[in-house]
């Protein structure tokens, strides 16, 4: 890999383990808050009618954590491939999912309509969309597993 491309992988690497670690740090506190608004015994929060609410906003805390760590193993993974072609579509995927799932839950949970989540639901799909792009695309760049010319053992 030449220097240039070895740079490109470096940088691309560390902006997954920033951006990875900062949706960890920020869907944590998420989390916190979920609980305080919990311990405290908020009504809008806990109210029956609230359900949607929470199981949205539980949602969001969920995947936003989930896909930091993704976008993190992401970053650690880069070091392995020795391409110099651009990984723009997994990383963008990855990176854009991770903003728009979470956000599409907190939304839909912020104004739900009776029993069913807001409009904000519908960034869900694209995310969901995203992110099956963006990992399809790092498997299939990933190619077959390299040989070290022994067999496998039966």
């Amino acid at each position: 890999m030449s220097d240039e491309a070895a740079n490109a992988t470096e940088r691309l690497a560390r902006r997954h383990l920033r951006f990875g670690w900062s949706a960890v740090l920020v869907f944590a506190v998420l989390g916190l808050t979920l609980e305080t608004l919990h311990g405290f015994k908020v009504r809008a929060y806990l109210d029956v009618s609230s359900e949607s609410r929470r199981l949205m906003w539980t949602l969001a805390h969920a995947h936003g954590t989930l896909l930091g760590i993704v976008n993190v193993v992401y970053g650690l993974t880069l070091a392995a491939f020795t391409d110099r072609s651009p990984r723009t579509i997994e990383s963008r995927g990855l990176m854009v999912a991770a903003v728009l799932l979470p956000a599409g839950f907190f939304l839909g949970g912020v104004n739900p309509y009776g029993g069913d989540p807001g409009l904000g639901i519908l960034l869900v799909p694209v995310g969901a969309l995203l992110l099956i792009a963006g990992l399809a695309h790092l498997v299939l760049r990933a190619g077959p597993p390299a040989s070290d010319g022994r067999r496998a053992k039966r």
